[in-house]
């Protein structure tokens, strides 16, 4: 062999190498968190064998860990969206970001309604709650609202009278008897009573930032320093997040694994509530990996699997959370670093889509009202169906993105159809590990419509940026 050949093979051998060692430098993340995964599974499973049933304050040791974590993503949640989407939305051009908007929401909307579909005709075929006696009940704090004051309570939650207190806390409504009628069963004729209650108004929040956003870029060069220091400020943040995402194999670890200990009693998973857990995992399995990947596949003509693949260490994330929210840095990374999707539709987006795009909440919650209804042996008819299908779309919408918030909203569906409020202690006893399957399919519900209204919006992003490349601005810093 000459020399030449030689030095061919050396460079071809060299290119294989560096090509193995990207590889693994890009997903060891992804790769590491699987790991922790099943790891957590395992030795919560080895553990409970061998020592039985954990204190509540061991768990709560044992989860301080994953806790700061979880802690430190959930603190990053409102400078990341505050920065990228005024960021984001002052440089695009205005009718851009409207026709972008235009087509998230039609996104939005009809694949949450495919996701209630599938939940629906699921439950009604498979009759999970048929024949089956009631399940075990917890004490769970319900809060007694209407469907109509819930959504009322949406519209005043996006135009916040106060945006400091928006950040830590959202208005609600709620109903109680009447002092001088104690015994009213008519919630309708309840007091009304209205109050602010500990959680961040994401809703408000973002309505804010998109209508600043677009101030800023109407007002060109005037609010341009102003634009640079936001736009730097979203840099930074972003970077910091990073550095923390860095820590995502063990944060999930020591928040799978106290989950898994904590379980009562295997034996409640059999029987009724057995079945109605195997119906939502079918749906949203169904919903998350078919009917999602054909509409991307239809749309872009692109293998949906593939880009399932490059957003694992997401969908990872949001399992070991349990948080949309809390899962927006890794979301955002990966689309923007993995599948390379445009940095301003992402930034846009991802904060609105963790927000009111859950489609695997709307699919449980149908599920879950019918399923109750079935263990109540109330027989539904088509007018209670559509109603739940309509209320468990607005109750997606309303959802927050944080662990187990679908219980709240779930009492808005019951309260549509005459069921007891107090019925959602039926279905807590699995919540925890349901609300990690939703949550993963919210986030693959949010990157896929990511990606396609992107491929869809491609021209008019061309002309967005060769607009601003041929600005007077952008020409005076060539020139320099």
């Amino acid at each position: 062999m000459d020399e030449i050949s030689r030095n061919t093979l050396s460079i071809s051998d060299t290119n294989k190498d560096s090509k193995k060692v990207s590889m693994w430098k890009r997903n060891q993340s992804t790769l590491a968190t699987i790991c922790s995964v099943i790891l957590a599974i395992v030795i919560g499973i080895i553990l409970r064998q061998t020592t039985g049933a954990w204190k509540p304050r061991y768990i709560m040791y044992l989860e301080f860990p994953g806790t700061l974590f979880l802690r430190a993503l959930s603190g990053l949640i409102l400078p990341i969206i505050i920065s990228s989407l005024i960021s984001s939305v002052g440089r695009l051009d205005v009718s851009l970001s409207g026709r972008i908007g235009l087509r998230a929401v039609l996104y939005y909307i009809s694949t949450t309604l495919l996701a209630v579909f599938l939940g629906i005709v699921l439950v009604l075929n498979v009759k999970p709650g048929v024949g089956q006696e009631e399940g075990e009940k917890r004490n769970v704090t319900v809060r007694q609202t209407t469907t109509v004051d819930t959504m009322l309570d949406l519209f005043r939650n996006l135009v916040p009278s106060n945006l400091v207190q928006a950040c830590f806390a959202q208005y609600s409504t709620s109903l109680i008897p009447p002092s001088a009628r104690p015994n009213e069963t008519n919630i309708y004729e309840w007091d009304i009573k209205g109050e602010y209650r500990s959680g961040t108004n994401i809703l408000g929040l973002i309505a804010f930032s998109l209508i600043f956003g677009a101030i800023l870029g109407r007002n060109g060069d005037k609010a341009k320093p102003l634009l640079d220091v936001i736009t730097t400020f979203n840099e930074l943040i972003m970077q910091l997040t990073a550095l923390l995402i860095k820590c995502t194999p063990v944060g999930v670890l020591f928040l799978i694994m106290p989950r898994i200990l904590g379980v009562e009693k295997v034996s409640t998973f059999l029987g009724g509530v057995g079945w109605y857990t195997l119906t939502v995992l079918v749906g949203l399995l169904i919903h998350g990996f078919i009917v999602l990947p054909l509409i991307y596949f239809i749309t872009t003509r692109r293998n949906p699997f593939v880009f399932i693949v490059k957003m694992s260490e997401a969908l990872l994330t949001a399992f070991g959370t349990a948080s949309s929210s809390a899962t927006l840095p890794v979301t955002m990374g990966c689309l923007q670093n993995k599948l390379q999707t445009d940095e301003r539709v992402v930034n846009v987006l991802i904060p609105i889509g963790a927000t009111i795009n859950m489609d695997g909440t709307a699919l449980y919650e149908a599920v879950a009202a019918i399923f109750i209804a079935q263990m109540r042996q109330r027989s539904l008819g088509l007018a209670d169906v559509i109603i739940v299908s309509l209320t468990a779309t607005a109750a997606s919408i309303g959802a927050a993105g944080i662990p187990q918030a679908g219980l709240v909203t779930m009492v808005m569906v019951l309260n549509a159809v005459n069921l007891p409020p107090d019925d959602v202690s039926l279905i807590f006893v699995v919540d925890w590990l349901l609300d990690r399957f939703r949550t993963m399919v919210n986030v693959l519900g949010d990157s896929f419509g990511a990606a396609i209204v992107e491929h869809l919006s491609e021209k008019d992003l061309e002309k967005a940026t060769k607009s601003q490349m041929s600005s007077p601005t952008n020409i005076e810093i060539t020139k320099h």
